[in-house]
């Protein structure tokens, strides 16, 4: 899932962070118990739980909406997945022909917001709804593993093509996957499968106003007041309402770290989810109690449009020759980046340098090593060398690849026909600071970078639509399994910003995938992305042996680093203030906050 903010983070487990002891520099008067004010980031794009795909939209949609799973919290701390609208999470029932099917009853006496009922129906339509080719929504890809998916997006589809999922009464919700997966209850309490109502979501502006949200969750939509605040208030119908302590959660909506941390500050906020980066040093030792570190399963990065033009204007080189060209380049410029300066020298909350994309903290086949740690084929783990004395030897090797294909002056030790690139950021003193080392970086060599700022729904449609040469992101898993990490690159993929297997790429021939070894009829040379990548993840979701199915989730980080596209920077940490009268409150790995059971000590 997408992830706006600067803070982001280190994983050794699904444990939610706890408070470490200390003392901090004052003590503010909570001056309404009934409500708690805070700030995880500016105007979310969207509250439509199908259209979105951030961290701090699916934060709000979690207290709104009840999906047949959801997080919670067990007393040591660890977070679980749980059944919600459903009775129980049940075991699926494999069918002779390989797939799984699932039967939910739901709870008695559910309700929307509004009064009605909500049936079983109501999850039907929503899933139909999320991954219809009509509303194209960047995550209708996740129901790829429910039956009848590859129908509904067949290049011969006729429109009425539906899920394998029925409703066969008001409480009954039948669903049959294509095979066993092994993160299913995980998909169930993630926001795209929460329920919507048919005739509710018939207003295409219905997401955007509470006189017309209806949700069936925790908490109603009492106001919103664009980017400025949005007001939930206890659902009192929710059918664990007793156990929702906290009566109103107010999210302010800023993404100015300045403002976030003076508001905090002064106690007019009780929780901020990012701060100053300047601020880190004399926060940890001034507030030692109530600023925290906390963990979650990410990746900072910097993604490059792969129809993006690198080689300088006189290049003669097309076609296969000149897409291992600007793979080498990019590569290459990933190699001019110092990790260890970002994360020591401006970051400064615990981040640890990435040399792959798969997050630190997501396990291999084992259940205990690292899938990062078994990344790339080098002598170094992963596939940039990120030791701390590694940056000379990096520097060196990108000179000498970039000499093949940019003009070097030796006397100024630097290139002199290299294209001017923009790296485009979303607003966050912490992104900025960031683009300017990499502006910094690359302009020693003489590649000049431009740095262009966009306030965060703007940026998301501009990265989106492949308008950029060079962009930040940041990815936080949506489960814990690597195939989060892996098949959003798809070339129908709607979080597939680097544009593969779209635009001109998408007719590129050049690549090849071979599985004969792993037991699979599948042998392609100079294939396109679609008919190699596509069919790789493809394979992986069918694959039930799980040790093949890490071996393929390997080949398929290795044909995303190979294009040079994603270049990492650091796994994630999640630093954020907590007020310490605050208790109750937790927060996910994946990056989800809660607050609907914060009381004040």
């Amino acid at each position: 899932m997408k992830k706006r903010l600067m803070s982001l983070a280190l994983v050794v487990g699904l444990v939610a962070t706890t408070l470490v002891s200390g003392c901090s520099s004052k003590k503010s008067t909570i001056a309404n118990k009934d409500e708690i004010n805070v700030c995880i980031a500016s105007e979310p794009q969207t509250l439509d739980p199908a259209l979105n795909s951030a961290v701090d939209g699916g934060t709000m949609l979690s207290h709104l909406f009840s999906g047949l799973a959801k997080w919670d919290q067990e007393e040591d701390g660890t977070v679980v997945v749980v059944a919600d609208a459903a009775k129980e999470l049940v075991e699926g029932v494999e069918n002779a022909d390989g797939t799984v099917t699932y039967t939910y009853t739901l709870r008695d006496g559910l309700k929307w917001s509004d009064g009605k009922d909500v049936t079983a129906k109501d999850y039907e339509f929503a899933w139909n709804r999320a991954t219809s080719v009509a509303l194209a929504a960047d995550y209708g890809y996740m129901f790829d593993v429910i039956d009848g998916y590859d129908e509904i997006w067949a290049d011969n589809a006729t429109g009425s093509e539906k899920l394998n999922v029925h409703a066969t009464d008001d409480k009954t919700l039948v669903v049959t996957l294509k095979n066993a997966v092994p993160y299913w209850n995980e998909l169930l309490a993630f926001p795209v499968y929460f329920p919507v109502r048919e005739d509710v979501v018939s207003n295409e502006s219905w997401a955007t106003d509470p006189s017309t949200y209806v949700s069936n969750g925790a908490y109603t939509l009492d106001s919103w007041s664009h980017n400025s605040l949005i007001t939930l208030k206890k659902n009192n119908d929710y059918y664990d309402a007793d156990n929702i302590k906290m009566p109103t959660i107010n999210f302010y909506l800023s993404d100015n770290t300045n403002n976030m941390l003076t508001n905090f500050q002064n106690g007019s906020w009780q929780f901020i989810d990012d701060v100053p980066t300047n601020e880190i040093p004399k926060l940890k030792k001034d507030y030692s109690d109530e600023y925290i570190v906390g963990s979650q399963l990410g990746t900072y990065y910097a993604c490059w449009n792969i129809n993006e033009g690198l080689l300088p204007a006189s290049s003669t080189l097309t076609g296969a020759d000149k897409a291992a060209a600007e793979a080498d380049i990019r590569k290459a410029l990933g190699l001019l980046i110092d990790r260890n300066y970002i994360v020591e020298n401006i970051t400064q909350a615990g981040q640890v340098p990435a040399s792959s994309f798969v997050a630190r903290g997501v396990t291999d086949a084992d259940g205990k090593t690292e899938f990062s740690d078994n990344a790339g084929h080098e002598s170094y783990t992963g596939y940039y060398n990120v030791a701390s004395d590694s940056y000379t030897d990096n520097y060196n090797k990108a000179i000498e690849t970039l000499k093949k294909y940019y003009t070097f002056d030796e006397s100024s030790k630097k290139f002199t026909n290299a294209p001017t690139l923009t790296y485009l950021y979303n607003t966050s003193e912490g992104h900025k600071a960031i683009g300017e080392y990499i502006q910094n970086a690359f302009s020693g060599v003489g590649i000049n970078v431009q740095l262009q700022n966009q306030e965060w729904a703007t940026f998301l449609t501009t990265r989106k639509s492949g308008d950029y040469s060079l962009a930040r992101n940041g990815w936080l898993a949506d489960y814990n399994d690597p195939i989060s990490f892996l098949d959003m690159w798809t070339s129908a993929s709607g979080n597939n910003d680097i544009q593969y297997g779209k635009g001109d790429h998408a007719s590129l021939a050049i690549y090849s995938l071979d599985l004969t070894s792993y037991g699979y009829n599948v042998n392609v040379t100079n294939g396109t992305w679609a008919q190699t990548y596509d069919v790789l993840i493809s394979t992986i979701k069918s694959c039930t042996d799980k040790e093949t199915r890490y071996k393929l989730m390997h080949l398929a980080e290795d044909m995303l680093m190979e294009t040079g596209c994603i270049t990492p920077l650091y796994f994630y940490t999640d630093p954020y203030m907590l007020n310490n009268q605050v208790d109750g409150f937790f927060e996910t790995p994946l990056g989800f906050k809660f607050f609907s059971e914060v009381t004040y000590k």
